[in-house]
Parts: C-alpha cells; structure tokens; sequence
C-alpha cells in the first residue's frame, strides 16, 4: 500500500486499477500510443500493415493494443505479426524479414520492440537489400534515439515514429555539463560513467601497456571533449519527483495545519491517503504542460510524431504532427512511401493493397492518392506536385525580331516626314502643285500610319493596345491605296473621255478627288471603331504549346483575342483597294511616261503586290506554331513598311531630290491641251508597230509638236506638267 509515481512505465497493463491500484505515471500508458498509431497509418491509408514485437510486456502489449484498437475503428488490415524472441540469433532477424517478405504488398510495419531489436532488425533488412521497401512506423522505444539508425540511415528513412511530447530541460544541461570527478558528491556511478563517456581508465585501474586505453585526467568535460544529449525522461523524472511533492505538501497542509515537520496523524504517513491527494494534484509541468492523473493512475496522452528524413546528405527527425486525443498531422511535411509527383493506386478488388502510379501529362499529386489536371494555363512543375505558369511567349523591343522592324519604322517616319516637311516648304512651287497637293497630303498621312502600325504590332498586348490595333490595322493602307486608287482612276478616266472628247471629265478638281478618297476611309475608320465599341478586344494567353505531350515544351503566346477571319477582314479592304489600283495602274500603262504618276504609280503597285503575295503564306502559314510567333509579327510589320517604303520611294523621292537638288527644274512647263496629249498617246500606239522598238514618248512627242502648231481657237483645257 505504498503510492508509486512512475516517470518511464508504459505497459498497458498497468491502468488495471483493480491489480495495481497505488501505482500512478506521468507518462501516457501505451493504450494511448497504440491509437495514435492507428490513427497515423489511417490517415496516411496505409490499410494493410504487418506488426513486430519484441518478446516481453512492452512490446507484446503494444502491439496487442495496436491490433484492438484497429479492429474496434476498422479499415486496417494486419497481414501477420511477428515476435522477435528475448534472445535472438543473428540468424533470427533474417528469419523475420524473409517472413515479413511473404506478404510484398503489406510494406508497413508497425514496431514496438526495445532499441537493441530494432537496429538488428533495420541491418538484417539492409543485409536482405530491401532498402526503400519497408516503411516503418516505430513506437516510444525508437522515438527520436540516433542509436538504432546509426550507419544504416537509408534503411530507415521515412520511418515514422512516436513519443510522448516532451521539452529538453536548459536547467538539467547546465548542472550536469558542470559536474566533474570533484564536485560529484551524490551520483555513486559518475565514476564508471566518466570512464565509459571519455573513454579512458581511471587511477584506480591497473593500465596494463600496450592496451592502448588512456587514463583519465580529470581535465575532460562534458559536452566539449565528448557528445552530450540529454536523456529524454528528464522532464518525466522532475515530474514524477514534483507529483510526489505536490501531494505531500497538499497532505500536510490538510493534516498537519501551522507545524512544520510531520504531526502525529503524518507520522506514520498512511498510504490510501497520500494516493488520494496523488490523483487529484493538478499543476504546470516542467515543460509547460499540466501534470494530473485519471481515475486509473494515468496521465493524458500526448505524443509528437516524428519522420526520419534525409536531405542533402542530412539526416533528422523532423516533427510532422502530434496527438492529443486526436491526430493532427502535417502530411505535407512528411516524405511519402510514393515518390514526388505519384499517387497510391488500390488494386481493384483488394482494398488493403495499392501502388505507386506516377501523375503523367498536365497532371499534378493533389494529395496522396489523387492526380487532378492543372487548369488553363498552367502545367506541372519539374517532380508533378503542383502547378506553375506556362511560359508565355511574347516580342520583346530587345529581339532582333523587333529590332529590326522598330528601325525601318524609324527611318520611315523619319523620311515621311521630312517629305511632309519638304512639300510645306516648297508648297507653291510647279512640282509640288503639279503632284497634287491635296492627295499628296493624304497619301502620306496613310504612309506615316503604316509605318507607325509598326509600334503597335510590337506593343505587349492589353486592352487598350488591342484596341488600337483593330482600328489603326490596315487604315494607313486603305487611306494610302484609296489615294492611289483616285489618282489611277483619275488619269484612265480622262483619257478614256480624251479619246471621245475634249472636253474635261466630271469632278476631276483636286479638292474634289481628295474628298472622294477621303469620305470612304472615314466609313472605314468609323466602322473600325464601332467594332472596338461593340465589344475591346482583349490580350489572352493562347496555348498552341499544350498540344505537346511534354509539358515542358508547352508554350503560351500573349496575344490580341482577333481570330484569322477577323484579321483577314481588317486588311481585306485595303487589299482590294491595292488590287483595283493595280488593275488601272495596268490599264494606264499606255499613259505617256511623263503624264502626271502613271509609270511610277504603276511600279509602285506592282512592287506592293509581289510583297503581300509573298507576306499571305509566311504570315497565316506560321500563325498556328508558338515558335514562329516572332515570323509572323515581323512579317506583317516589315510588309506594312515595305508597301509604304515603296510608295514613298517612288512618288515622293524624286520630286523631293528635284525640288532641293535641282531648283532649276522646278519651273512651269509650257501647256498642252487635253486633246493634244490623248490624241499623242492614240496615234503613239497606232504609228508604232512594235512598241519595244522605241521608247515610250518618242512618238507622241513629234505629234504633239505638231499638233499644238495648229490653230487652238477652240476652248481646251490645259494642265501644268499634265497635272492629274
């Protein structure tokens, strides 16, 4: 009848109050440990699990325990139950990983055996070549100890194991650091274990020579010449001592009130007694948590779970959960028996057994046994257990793909408007008057959008920028190939009257023609606009890389959201704009060289047609491949620039170099009638059989001499430089 408080005793049955009704712990009976246990390979579905018990109370308890507790929740399957006897061959240990070999699909075991057991049973696994194939799950005897992993850490790695929560005493570690061979004056054992700690004989041993064994000099130190690692019962034993403590000291003040010492009714202490004021003592532990008893003497259960894990050649047990009536597991942290990116797949038809099936293709580990597809836009990362953005793809302004287009556009605009410049400053002047000012201006005002388009198409896309595109895409080209198409049309209809009659055509003045090409560019723009109204068009990733099988070769684009058929309608009206200028450029061909822009128009035309028909299959040939995003970019913004080069080049240059080079050139010409200059292309053709034989102009102008020596009293019309 002698109250006991146990710092280290696990053994289930011990909470038999009726066979040991004195005996208390402020340890957790393995009861608790048992459905922690349980608890852990039900949340980690490890359902089909062998059990290894070292022979004798701890380890046969235990896993009798761990066997009750998973028929009473269910879901765990126990495949066979090994014991390891108390005396154990070597040999025994192979014997018990050949058993546990039987049965290839139950991977887990579940340990409750004493340290000793547990490193003979780890090498003899390790001697089997079985590393990576079990995984163990080991109770408070493995707990967080160094000694049964030592050199055979691949063995154990991943083991999960338990043990009852616990804080390193500071307090402790400062005293016995400071203890040495004199100022020991308690410990009856310090002396052997001074020996056994450094290694080393003390004087009172004969050192025979040769052994090699040194002698202790008394200047060793804990900690400094040899490891120090502080037993983890400590906190248990200054809790048991303080549970003792706490009940005596209640006991005293109830019995023996104002004395000090022990009064009569403490003297002898009655056992049933002091038991009473053991269970009902509740205080703060040494590690912060409350010390009490239940009905049977036990304390509440709390454990910390731990993983033997390696990283970087690095070996710890790392904490990744902790019970207390419930489990709370941190699966993240853990390393799983699957490797990264792989789901455990049960084997149809028996629930207990599963393996190991890798997440393939765009799909990532959501959890330990599901696989779900990353959503649009995103792949898998490099080990499958998550997602990431897929790279997105899109112009640079440092790209030699951009770089190129920027400075032609540079140079363009550049030119352009020195152009602009040039004929505002010799406004006046026959050449610029004879080009048609009106039509000049609005000509190069569509060079100039051409040629900023460029921008544009290389801007990162967003709202505004796509916006933009949709109204200014082709506009520079449709107001450029609408002014040449007015001009074209002009000159083949006055020569096609010419030749009926001299008198002028219909609404050929220049501010005329200029409003007949600008109204329909205005419809254009206006319709380009109430497109952008009805709805922006917005930048969206388009992944023409997820057709890959490989996810890491998937690739997004960052585009405008115009589809092909919207594109081909922006620029379809300036390409029949550009393919009716084309054909009256080809119907005025005959126009004589010098007559206005018909020859240069004409080239300009062709020139421009040769370019799209080279820019249609590059540009809608590689609009469906990431990889030649760049092509297609390039393409149409050094088409769009080539067109407006062209016509820059060949309708505004040379008048430009005449009217800042050769002044002298730039005079009134002397007038011809309309009559005059149809009737000399008419007979051109007629009087010359071949007209490769002579240049074009030979011909009309003898005829044209001699026709303007003949009497001009009727009314005419005449133009200057036959400006059109």
């Amino acid at each position: 009848m002698i109250p006991q408080v146990s710092y280290a005793s696990t053994a289930p049955e011990l909470s038999d109050n009726t066979r040991y009704d004195f005996f208390s712990r402020v340890v957790p009976p393995d009861t608790y440990q048992a459905q922690a246990m349980v608890d852990i390979v039900k949340a980690m579905r490890w359902n089909y699990v062998s059990t290894v018990a070292s022979e004798g109370n701890y380890g046969e308890s235990g896993v009798d325990a761990f066997i009750q507790k998973s028929r009473e929740d269910g879901g765990v399957c126990i495949a066979q139950s090994v014991k390891i006897p108390r005396e154990g061959k070597s040999g025994e240990f192979d014997k018990i990983i050949r058993r546990l070999r039987e049965n290839p699909n139950a991977r887990v075991v579940i340990l409750f055996a004493n340290e000793d057991d547990i490193r003979r049973l780890l090498q003899a696994a390790k001697k089997a070549n079985q590393t990576g194939h079990f995984l163990w799950v080991g109770s408070d005897s493995w707990g967080a100890k160094i000694s049964p992993v030592l050199h055979q850490e691949e063995m154990a790695e991943g083991a999960v194991t338990i043990l009852p929560k616990r804080l390193s005493v500071r307090g402790f570690d400062r005293y016995f650091i400071s203890r040495t061979l004199d100022n020991n004056r308690r410990n009856i054992w310090f002396a052997e274990f001074w020996e056994d700690n450094f290694h080393c004989k003390l004087s009172r041993h004969a050192l025979k020579k040769g052994s090699g064994i040194k002698k202790c000099t008394n200047h060793e130190r804990i900690g400094k010449d040899s490891s120090y690692e502080q037993e983890g019962k400590v906190q248990f034993v200054i809790d048991a001592v303080y549970a003792m403590a706490h009940a005596l000291h209640n006991m005293h003040k109830e019995l023996c009130p104002g004395k000090v010492g022990l009064c009569t009714k403490m003297d002898p202490i009655n056992g049933t007694m002091l038991l009473k004021f053991i269970r009902n003592i509740n205080f703060t532990g040494i590690a912060g948590n409350p010390v009490l008893f239940n009905v049977n003497g036990d304390a509440p259960g709390r454990y910390e779970i731990f993983q033997y894990q390696i990283k970087n050649n690095q070996t710890e047990y790392k904490v990744i959960g902790h019970w207390t009536d419930q489990l709370h597991l941190d699966i993240k942290a853990m390393h799983q028996p699957c490797r990264p990116g792989e789901r455990k797949k049960t084997v149809k038809g028996i629930p207990c057994c599963w393996h190991c099936e890798p997440c393939d293709g765009y799909q990532y580990q959501a959890d330990t046994y599901t696989c779900k597809t990353c959503h649009f836009g995103l792949r898998p990362n490099e080990n499958n257990t998550g997602c990431r953005p897929i790279p997105i793809v899109k112009l640079e302004w440092s790209s030699p793909w951009a770089v190129i287009p920027v400075l032609l556009a540079i140079l363009g605009i550049l030119a352009t408007l020195f152009v602009v410049g040039t004929f505002i400053r010799y406004n006046d002047t026959p050449i610029v008057k004879a080009s048609g000012r009106e039509l000049s201006y609005v000509l190069l005002t569509g060079i100039f959008l051409c040629y900023a388009t460029t921008f544009l198409m290389i801007s990162e896309p967003d709202v505004g920028i796509c916006s933009l595109r949709r109204i200014f895409l082709g506009l520079g080209m449709s107001i450029s190939y609408a002014a040449l198409l007015t001009k074209t049309n002009r000159i083949y209809r006055i020569f096609e009257q010419g030749k009926m009659s001299v008198s002028a055509p219909t609404l050929h003045q220049p501010r005329l023609a200029a409003g007949d090409h600008v109204q329909p560019d205005l419809r254009a723009a206006a319709g380009r606009v109430h497109l952008v109204r009805r709805g922006p068009v917005a930048a969206r990733h388009r992944l023409q890389g997820a057709v890959h099988v490989q996810p890491e070769l998937a690739r997004g684009v960052l585009k405008c959201d115009i589809s092909d058929l919207s594109l081909i309608c922006l620029l379809g009206y300036s390409m029949l704009l550009m393919v009716t200028c084309t054909v009256y450029a080809i119907k005025t061909r005959g126009v004589p060289e010098t007559f206005n822009e018909a020859k240069p128009i004409g080239f300009t035309m062709y020139t421009t047609c040769i370019v799209w028909l080279a820019f249609i299959p590059i540009f809608f040939g590689t609009s469906q491949s990431t990889e030649k995003m760049y092509i297609q970019t390039t393409t149409l913004t050094i088409s769009v620039s080539l067109s407006a080069s062209v016509s820059l080049g060949m309708l505004y240059m040379p008048k430009v170099y005449v009217v800042l080079f050769h002044p002298e050139q730039n005079v009134p010409k002397r007038k011809r009638s309309l009559k005059a200059v149809v009737t000399a292309a008419t007979m051109s053709n007629k009087f010359t059989p071949k007209g490769g034989l002579r240049p074009n102009g030979e011909a009309k102008s003898e005829l044209c001499e001699s026709l303007e020596t003949q009497g001009t009293k009727q009314t005419y019309i005449s133009y200057s430089n036959h400006a059109i």
